[in-house]
């Protein structure tokens, strides 16, 4: 494991398309799904722990009113931050000001359960000799996205629902093709559940 870099998670959208599909009360981070290693956990604990295989510190970010999300981040031995979000944009802001002190962070985000920890792990050693890296599933940018602390000022004055696109679309970051289609796998409604795709990375 890194004890440079840390992950950053993502979790504290009100998963609004999913419950228009699946239901006002349902929260598409805690429904159960099939990871990638045949096991059965909630879709927000499978993406935990391809972050835990490989980095020591990882910050889940979720709503206050979460409180299964929250119990999740703990069990997994992370720390918890709370914040009633704008969007993407404003998550990250908060997550790279309370950990400040990394080497870089790697955003992730807890909608994707089918990322191999393997994928990271290639994420995290591109990090070490790039500042900005992104992986590629057949050309198109997919998560987790790396960033060394030269990005740091940027990422610590984003708002609202802006991400850090803006960074990629610059032409700064590293773009580091795998075989591993679960980067680009979001759980955006039930459908998306089933994940059948190549089991490398």
């Amino acid at each position: 494991m890194s004890s440079d870099f840390c992950a950053v998670l993502l979790a504290a959208g009100q998963g609004s398309r999913y419950r228009a599909v699946a239901g006002v009360g349902e929260d598409k981070l805690l429904v159960r799904c099939r990871g990638r290693d045949g096991s059965e956990r909630a879709v927000l604990e499978h993406a935990l722990l391809a972050l835990r295989a490989n980095l020591a510190r990882v910050l889940l970010v979720t709503r206050p009113d979460n409180g299964g999300a929250m119990a999740l981040g703990e069990a997994h031995g992370c720390e918890v931050l709370t914040l009633d979000s704008a969007g993407m944009g404003e998550s990250i802001a908060a997550a790279v000001r309370h950990m400040a002190d990394c080497a870089g962070w790697l955003i992730a985000l807890g909608d994707m359960p089918f990322i191999l920890p393997a994928t990271v792990g290639r994420v995290l050693r591109a990090l070490e000799e790039h500042p900005l890296v992104v992986p590629t599933w057949q050309g198109r940018y997919g998560h987790p996205v790396g960033f060394g602390r030269g990005c740091r000022a940027e990422l610590a004055t984003l708002d609202g629902d802006r991400g850090a696109k803006r960074l990629l679309r610059e032409g700064r970051a590293h773009e580091l093709a795998v075989g591993d289609r679960g980067v680009l796998w979001d759980v955006d409604t039930p459908a998306a559940l089933g994940f059948e795709g190549a089991a490398t990375g």
